[in-house]
């Protein structure tokens, strides 16, 4: 397929393309000249940017979105029609969606959790049988085959069926919402196997999360509820066709991502500020209250089933079971030496987390040069990071010493005998414990809850801490990138929990505050030094320990190692956007734009249409190129001069072309059209099943009518100046969530437009590529 997206201005356009049909390229005249002789278009600029990206674990082209609202005559028309009846089922139907989808995020997310705790409960349930008869080498190998197994089943499932589904999904519903789409990064398929995949992967023994995951689990819930309707499936329900948009589309996937938040960490409100700070781009007073009542909803519906299943009717999984850590619920005290305490462990945080980063990204490369050479070597690769996954796992707790279980412990909880606990016997004799196999032979979960306990300091000792925090941060880079839906938050909070720990035990003797805590603190310090989040992650991490009394030392330490992390690198998804080739927007213009403008940066050849256009040339423009959006030149003797009607999009003119509403003469007929068609008629379509230029059958005759544009133009596109400084012009672009610019001249007697920016306009490879003198390092930044 070729690499370049339908939004892509830089295709040449070949001599005799067009015969047989009057041209209208703007700057070539029939005779091959070069129309306009002004600097800018004497250029041959072209935009090289690649229309590649890497979604999940596989390489697709990518598209724009079209965010913005298209004021055309028919959606005109269609709002003047609206009775206010109809508008307010419009308000209704998106408190109704957004109900549901808390409702069904809820329910997955408890199913997720639901299975998860029952595979992995009776996977170390046999271990532990085993264990316990001395049969050492039949429970690694039922240990390593369990784990083997599931480990494939979730590879298969990402090889086979959505390849998208891979990774934590976060970096690809962040890009979505920035006006990036890519096939199947929220289709159905990629949901079945976002959900499944994650239970066979964690429950495998993977050092991966569920929680970024069920973001993209909800991202893909949300978007399968607001696709307004399928002709296929019949669901053309009248209310429905409000939703054919992508604008409408993207506040839904925005409740979606919040909901999934809200789902893995029983956090409604830290749900609600992640979507805010890290996931949206763009952002509302109406959209906040609809992602509160939704992540409300999943937060209800997450209760209801765990009051359910606390009689034991889930099998393994009770009380619990959704991640929540309860730590130390007494007074905080700390004092001077206390504060010093916390700040070391902000700037090692910080350190380690944008060294965590670093190797992050150096294996997601390698990894991305294996997976590209098919399902077969993706499905090793899995294979082999899960037997090292498993022997780590198995082989490590042989090297602790045990530990008499303490006094005062009920009989029957040192050693335990169930799945989960902080005293597990491994190959200890009675009355004796392995404090890392309680970690290491444990659910991901339940390791985070025994670091953050605060029951005694003396129950993990100095050199089990270090071995888990080295095995934990080694096996949480190289897992990340496997084809299987794997997340980072889990990882991340048990490398920090574990750091913290371990200096906590170091500083035992000066500090008032217990080990618990110094467990979350370092949690924290991790999270803030890989994701360089700050609000969210504070909310998150108090609604997860139910401790509010520790909201000053989590935000101090956030600060901290975000602040000393940035120093470095930045953060984990952004840095896996960029990798994988996802033309982000960011919220800032780069310091280096603002001695470039608008015109130093448009590509061409432009093709441009006018209002009155004969059919042919618009088939083989669409034919020939892939361009999303055409300028329509309002020309004589339709008005005195050329000037600019709007933009047409390459939907809108396929549905008007399948429609043949045609005429054998050059004359308007708009009114005709409208009469003809209905708004919902040029609604986006779902999943991508939108008309092709092959769909059209036009026969010679039809190629000489023509067609009238002006009904499916947008008539008020945004402009800008030529001379517009190209910083301005990225923050316009973005903050109005555009997929197309319009550049118009500065001074009259020239064509109506001299170019269109699209995202990739604002690339840093397209810009420097042109201006390599520039250096973007000796720039001053106004950040």
């Amino acid at each position: 397929m070729d690499d370049r997206s339908e939004e892509d201005h830089d295709i040449e356009v070949e001599g005799g393309a067009f015969q047989g049909y009057e041209r209208k390229i703007s700057g070539i005249l029939d005779d091959g000249s070069v129309g306009f002789r002004q600097p800018l278009l004497a250029r041959n600029r072209k935009n090289t940017t690649s229309q590649i990206a890497i979604v999940g674990a596989n390489s697709c082209p990518i598209e724009s979105l079209d965010y913005e609202i298209f004021e055309n005559d028919f959606f005109k028309q269609d709002w003047r029609s609206r009775k206010k009846i109809e508008i307010l089922q419009y308000t209704f139907l998106k408190w109704a969606l957004a109900f549901l989808i808390g409702l069904a995020t809820g329910l997955v997310g408890f199913l997720n959790n639901l299975g998860v705790e029952n595979i992995a409960g009776f996977k170390l349930l046999l271990i532990g049988y085993l264990m316990a008869k001395e049969k050492y080498f039949q429970a690694f190998f039922a240990f390593a085959g369990c784990n083997l197994i599931l480990a494939t089943a979730a590879a298969s499932l990402c090889a086979f069926i959505a390849p998208a589904a891979a990774g934590s999904g976060i970096p690809e519903v962040k890009a979505y919402l920035n006006g990036i789409d890519a096939y199947s990064i929220l289709a159905p398929s990629t949901l079945f196997v976002k959900i499944f995949g994650s239970i066979f992967g964690v429950a495998a023994g993977f050092v991966v999360g569920k929680e970024g995951p069920m973001v993209h689990t909800g991202a893909c819930i949300a978007n399968l509820l607001g696709q307004g309707g399928s002709k296929k499936y019949r669901l053309t329900w009248k209310w429905l066709r409000f939703f054919k948009n992508d604008r409408d589309r993207r506040d839904l996937i925005t409740c979606g991502a919040a909901a999934g938040v809200a789902a893995a960490f029983r956090a409604p409100v830290g749900g609600v500020l992640f979507a805010l700070e890290e996931a949206a781009s763009w952002w509302r007073n109406a959209l906040l209250w609809r992602t509160f009542f939704t992540t409300a909803v999943v937060a209800v519906v997450l209760r209801s089933l765990i009051e359910f299943c606390r009689s034991g009717r889930c099998g393994l999984f009770g009380k619990g079971g959704l991640i929540m850590f309860d730590v130390n619920s007494g007074p905080v005290l700390y004092s001077t030496p206390d504060l010093l305490a916390i700040v070391f462990l902000g700037v090692v945080g910080g350190v380690l987390g944008s060294l965590y980063n670093y190797l992050v990204d150096k294996v997601l490369r390698t990894y991305s040069m294996i997976n590209e050479k098919g399902p077969r070597f993706k499905i090793m690769l899995v294979m082999a990071v899960s037997i090292l996954s498993s022997c780590c796992a198995f082989g490590l707790p042989w090297l602790s010493q045990c530990t008499p279980c303490p006094t005062g412990i009920e009989e029957g909880k040192c050693p335990s005998v169930g799945r989960s606990s902080i005293y597990k016997s491994f190959q200890c004799p009675p009355n004796h414990y392995n404090d890392l196999s309680s970690l290491l032979l444990n659910t991901n979960d339940d390791a985070i809850r025994n670091l953050f306990t605060s029951r005694s300091e003396n129950e993990f000792h100095i050199s089990t801490l270090a071995i888990f925090f080295v095995a934990v941060y080694f096996l949480g880079i190289i897992t990340y990138g496997i084809a299987i839906p794997s997340g980072l938050f889990i990882p991340v909070i048990l490398a920090g929990a574990s750091y913290g720990r371990l200096v906590g035990r170091l500083l035992g003797p000066v500090s008032q505050l217990d080990v618990g805590l110094f467990s979350l603190l370092g949690a924290a310090s991790f999270l803030g030094g890989t994701m360089r989040m700050t609000v969210s992650l504070c909310v998150i991490l108090l609604e997860l320990t139910n401790n509010l009394l520790m909201l000053p030392l989590v935000m101090l330490v956030l600060l901290i190692s975000k602040t000393v992390a940035d120093c470095f690198n930045r953060g984990v998804y952004d840095q896996i956007v960029t990798m994988k080739g996802l033309p982000y927007m960011e919220d800032h213009a780069e310091p280096y734009m603002r001695n470039l403008v608008a015109k130093d940066v448009v590509s061409g050849a432009l093709i441009s249409f006018s209002r009155v256009e004969k059919v042919g040339v618009i088939w083989q423009a669409l034919k020939m190129t892939r361009h999303n959006g055409f300028p329509v030149i309002d020309e004589p003797p339709f008005t005195e001069a050329s000037e600019l009607c709007g933009i047409a999009l390459r939907s809108h003119l396929l549905v008007l072309l399948q429609g043949k509403r045609f005429s054998k003469q050059r004359t308007t007929f708009g009114s005709q059209i409208l009469r003809s068609c209905k708004a919902r008629d040029f609604g986006k379509a779902g999943l991508g099943k939108g008309l092709k230029i092959e769909d059209l059958d036009l026969s010679d005759e039809e190629m000489e009518m023509y067609v009238d544009l002006h009904p499916i133009t947008n008539t008020s596109p945004y402009t800008v100046l030529e001379t517009l400084s190209l910083a301005k012009a990225a923050i316009l672009f973005r903050q109005l969530g555009l997929r197309h610019l319009c550049v118009v001249p500065k001074t009259p007697g020239r064509p109506p437009i001299v170019g269109i920016l699209t995202r990739h306009d604002f690339m840093p490879e397209h810009v420097l590529g042109l201006y390599p003198h520039i250096d973007p390092l000796k720039t001053c930044s106004f950040r």
